[in-house]
């Protein structure tokens, strides 16, 4: 898992400065209008409720787009990542919009330590994270940790069936599955050249390791550690072409 967490590391510190300038995270727009939300936190609010004054936390944040969203509709946010490239970043763009949402390098099992014990009345965490971490029984402890008693947790991901699919369509335009949809102790190993926004970057660190989790065991790994479903969807769309030429834009 260490080598794997090195690799994966490299992986991001490398995308991050890319991310940033990339015009689909509109940095600039956050910037110019002080309501801009990330598409990912404007999707979702319908599903967040309320969170105005809640003290939370942003497991994986990258870049803190997300994170800073989160603070604009008034929670009291603190982010979270393992990248060093990516919390610079973040701060940078905190800074930027006149954020005062704090950021935090630290792997995210090691999160209750970095965080100093401190417990929160949310936990987020967004689309593309979970497939990052080697184990979900270990996260979800994680999360039942950073948790106040009454406390909610609320996970916005690419569903497991879809990390599932090859990427490209077969011969006869069918859906492929090529990868593993539950989690196995060996990574997936992906050597990919180029990343999901926008960018001119040739990125020479292009080696990831990813693992599934299907729904049942990131379910019933939250569900030992004595937490409750309030809500549930399965959405039928994803904000990136995930499947190129198998898609349509919305």
């Amino acid at each position: 898992m260490d080598d794997s967490m090195e690799i994966n590391r490299a992986n991001w510190d490398e995308r991050a400065p890319a991310h940033a300038a990339s015009p689909d995270y509109e940095l600039d727009r956050f910037a110019e209008d002080p309501h801009h939300l990330s598409h990912v936190v404007r999707f979702d609010v319908p599903r967040l409720g309320d969170v105005i004054g809640l003290r939370g936390v942003h497991l994986q944040c990258h870049i803190g787009t997300d994170t800073i969203s989160l603070a604009r509709l008034g929670a009291r946010m603190t982010g979270l990542d393992f990248s060093s490239a990516s919390i610079a970043q973040a701060r940078a763009f905190a800074q930027r919009v006149g954020s005062d949402v704090g950021f935090v390098e630290s792997d995210v099992y090691d999160a209750v330590a970095a965080l100093d014990g401190e417990q929160f009345d949310l936990v987020f965490t967004g689309i593309g994270a979970l497939c990052w971490l080697p184990d979900i029984s270990r996260w979800a402890t994680v999360v039942g940790e950073l948790l106040k008693p009454g406390g909610r947790l609320f996970v916005r991901e690419g569903h497991p069936m879809l990390w599932a699919l090859a990427d490209t369509s077969s011969a006869d335009d069918l859906l492929v599955v090529e990868h593993p949809y539950f989690e196995t102790a060996d990574p997936v190993v992906f050597d990919e050249g180029g990343t999901y926004v926008e960018t001119d970057v040739a990125f020479t660190t292009t080696t990831s390791h990813s693992w599934n989790h299907g729904l049942g065991e990131i379910i019933t790994a939250l569900h030992d550690v004595g937490m409750r479903i309030t809500h549930f969807v399965e959405h039928d769309s994803v904000p990136w072409n995930a499947l190129p030429g198998l898609m349509e834009k919305s």
